[in-house]
């Protein structure tokens, strides 16, 4: 369905997409992945034909999205980062609205209850809250039945309810045979909603696979983590079976990253009792997105 190719974006001296490619198949969830400055709503806009690349190409259905926007607009619905609202418009007046813009649209009635908006139809824009704003803004991206969405962060700022109410409606999207291109920061949205992330860090994709893909490449499947303020004993740790690193976190957390996690729980409870080490604050977790981050970049998302 989409094929980016060597994209280039310059802001003056400085590039902020660097000759990035790559492709998303029809009836996929596409993720771009990465921190704020990372490139990706700059990357999004290019796609939708709100900026002009530097360098590279886009095509999205076959359409050339540089050299003809006018078309890629009837084929394309968009979610910005931030989306302005008319405020003093009803829900109903500001689907009409935006609706009159195209020749064709879905019924009325038909997005109010996709989007769970039937009970505001008639409620001020201004009186919405956070998670039915953003609702009624993806409303408004497919209000003239697109066959390409772009949703950029759009679950920032939403409280968890609101946030997976917005998941069930971009599954909803792919399931009436949409393409969805979103971006995110957001390591669990990524991992929940994607199947395939491109993982984007100042400017350029790193890798790009499913989810599980990326975390399968992992050297390390597990960590385990607690307390030890004693920073002598990390270079013993090294030797405990299955461990492949020794990370120090914030609060004298120690993490272990292990690609065999009963093999290194096995040798690390004697050794934790041979030197008196209580083990506080003990816990194991599955290998996450966020571990590929860091691999892959040196650095946190949450960090940067």
């Amino acid at each position: 369905m989409i094929f980016v190719k060597n994209l280039v974006k310059k802001y003056g001296s400085q590039m902020v997409v660097k000759g990035i490619s790559f492709m998303v198949r029809e009836k996929q969830i596409f993720g771009l992945l990465g921190p704020n400055g990372a490139g990706k709503t700059t990357t999004m806009e290019m796609m939708e034909g709100l900026r002009t690349p530097d360098g590279g190409s886009i095509e999205i259905a076959g359409i050339d999205a540089v050299k003809n926007r006018s078309e890629l607009k009837r084929i394309i619905g968009v979610q910005l980062q931030s989306t302005s609202l008319f405020e003093h418009l009803t829900v109903r007046e500001s689907l009409q609205l935006y609706g009159s813009f195209y020749r064709k649209t879905r019924p009325l009635k038909e997005i109010l209850q996709a989007f769970d908006l039937t009970e505001k139809e008639k409620a001020r824009v201004k009186h919405l809250s956070g998670g039915q704003r953003q609702r009624l803004a993806i409303a408004i991206a497919v209000i003239h039945d697109p066959r390409v969405i772009f949703l950029d962060e759009p679950t920032t700022g939403l409280d968890p309810q609101a946030r997976r109410r917005l998941w069930d409606i971009v599954f909803q999207l792919r399931d009436e045979g949409r393409t969805v291109i979103l971006s995110t920061h957001y390591m669990e949205e990524a991992e929940v909603l994607c199947d395939q992330v491109g993982i984007m860090s100042q400017g350029k994709i790193i890798d790009i696979d499913s989810p599980a893909g990326l975390i399968r490449g992992l050297s390390s499947k597990s960590r385990i983590e607690f307390v030890l303020p004693d920073h002598r004993l990390d270079q013993e740790l090294t030797r405990l079976k299955g461990v492949t690193d020794v990370v120090r976190e914030e609060n004298e957390v120690v993490s272990l990253h292990t690609d065999h996690l009963s093999r290194t729980l096995h040798d690390l409870v004697p050794w934790a009792s041979d030197r008196s080490v209580p083990l506080m604050g003990l816990r194991t977790r599955s290998a996450t997105l966020e571990d590929v981050f860091l691999q892959k970049t040196g650095k946190r998302l949450s960090g940067e």
